[in-house]
């Protein structure tokens, strides 16, 4: 039995040919380290959820990964709310398209 193996791009959503895949990677980060932070405050969803302005549901469905209906502004409010600071950096102008990335301090 051979098996196919395909190298990653690093981003998932691409790989898997989504026209999005650079918004959904950063919302993927962005909901991973929203998870984290609640996890290590040991706070219940119910809890979060209400920190973060959102109903459980909702903080649930971040949570998984399914996070379409949800705007990175919204998530970056939520870290936020988590006690995070967020700064956005815009580079110099290049010749070739620019690349968006998310960076944790």
């Amino acid at each position: 039995m051979s098996h196919d193996i395909e190298i990653s791009s690093g981003n998932v959503y691409a790989d898997i040919g989504l026209n999005d895949s650079e918004e959904m990677l950063v919302k993927a980060q962005l909901a991973a380290t929203i998870g984290s932070i609640i996890k290590s405050r040991n706070l219940t969803q119910d809890q979060a959820a209400k920190l973060l302005g959102m109903t459980q549901p909702k903080l649930s469905n971040l949570l998984r990964g399914q996070f379409r209906g949800i705007s990175e502004a919204k998530m970056l409010e939520c870290l936020t709310r988590l006690g995070r600071d967020i700064q956005i950096v815009v580079g110099k102008p290049r010749l070739t398209p620019g690349s968006l990335k998310v960076v944790f301090a």
